[in-house]
């Protein structure tokens, strides 16, 4: 229970490293130690034991690390930042649209980050600090993290915009429902991607609004061109989704098309085959008086008549352009 409440806690030395440390060193942790990074599963009981007695937060920022649904924000508490944010569930089997979310409590001296699923930015990111190779402060540390999340992105909105190109490509060629119905489902794919994007560079844009006297000036840099890229991302999506509207559109014009030509067809035979049903019922019905009943000619005198009625009809229909 104890590995799967803490997924890592790193001790950061100033100069790019870091050691691991275990739950006693986390509570024993005290400022002048460095910078502390505590990154808990907030499903374990354990999590939420520390978070709500050892950890000496405000307990709004315990609830919102505790929270299980989340929308990508920034707050700005006392001296510290209170960020929710998403990124892509890269996790083998998930759909390209499904984001995994991360809460972080930020201050000078300490980090504390909550998730339930595994995100494999901050897993990068952690390696590089037990490798000596990863950020040296706190504001570098969310940085990083923030400049992970965003370019992990790039390969989804990728595959996004190869998927669309492969479905007019495909349109040119064969356009049925299915194909409509594919088509239908990668764009609701990317509204959703595009959902927690949006309120997304709105955070961002928050802590380059935000005048946190320890952000560093390369840091606003990192954050400046990490927002950028969301903002590609964003309109990329944009761009996408209007491609495959105007795709599916297509799809469904043509099918209408086809559907208007067949039953345009069927109502070009039913109309000659109305009059002649008319005909041969009225002259089928078993009563006295029938014309012609007796007469040995007045089966080819009908049959006749009804060549004549096909004619006229086929005269008719072209003097109209129906066929």
């Amino acid at each position: 229970m104890q590995d799967e409440a803490l997924i890592h806690a790193l001790l950061l030395d100033g100069k790019g490293g870091a050691s691991v440390l275990d739950w006693q060193g986390v509570k024993n942790w005290q400022p002048q130690d460095g910078v502390l990074w505590v990154h808990l599963d907030y499903s374990q009981p354990q999590s939420i034991e520390w978070l709500e007695q050892g950890a000496d937060l405000n307990p709004v920022v315990t609830d919102a690390l505790l929270t299980g649904e989340t929308r990508p924000r920034t707050i700005r508490i006392d001296n510290g930042l209170l960020l929710a944010l998403r990124g892509v569930n890269l996790n083998p089997g998930a759909d390209p649209d499904d984001m995994v979310s991360i809460r972080l409590w930020v201050e000078p001296g300490r980090i504390i980050s909550t998730r339930k699923r595994r995100l494999l930015s901050v897993t990068d990111v952690a390696n590089e600090l037990k490798a000596g190779q990863g950020p040296a402060r706190t504001d570098e540390v969310l940085a990083s993290l923030l400049s992970r999340l965003v370019a992990r992105m790039s390969d989804t909105v990728d595959y996004f915009e190869d998927q669309v190109a492969e479905f007019e490509e495909q349109a040119l060629e064969q356009q049925n429902a299915q194909m409509r119905a594919e088509l239908g489902r990668v764009r609701r794919q990317i509204i959703s991607l595009r959902r927690y994007l949006a309120p997304q560079r709105e955070a961002i844009s928050q802590l380059l609004s935000d005048r946190i006297d320890w952000f560093s000036r390369d840091v606003r840099l990192s954050f400046q061109e990490t927002l950028d890229s969301l903002m590609r991302h964003v309109e990329d999506l944009d761009a996408v989704r209007e491609r495959a509207a105007v795709t599916q559109e297509e799809i469904g014009n043509h099918l209408a098309e086809q559907m208007n030509s067949r039953m345009y067809v069927l109502s070009i035979v039913a109309a000659f085959f109305l009059p002649l049903g008319f005909l041969t019922g009225l002259l089928g019905i078993n009563v006295g008086g029938i014309p012609g009943a007796e007469n040995p000619l007045g089966f080819g005198v009908f049959i006749a008549l009804l060549v004549l009625v096909c004619g006229l009809q086929i005269v008719w229909f072209r003097r109209k352009g129906w066929l």
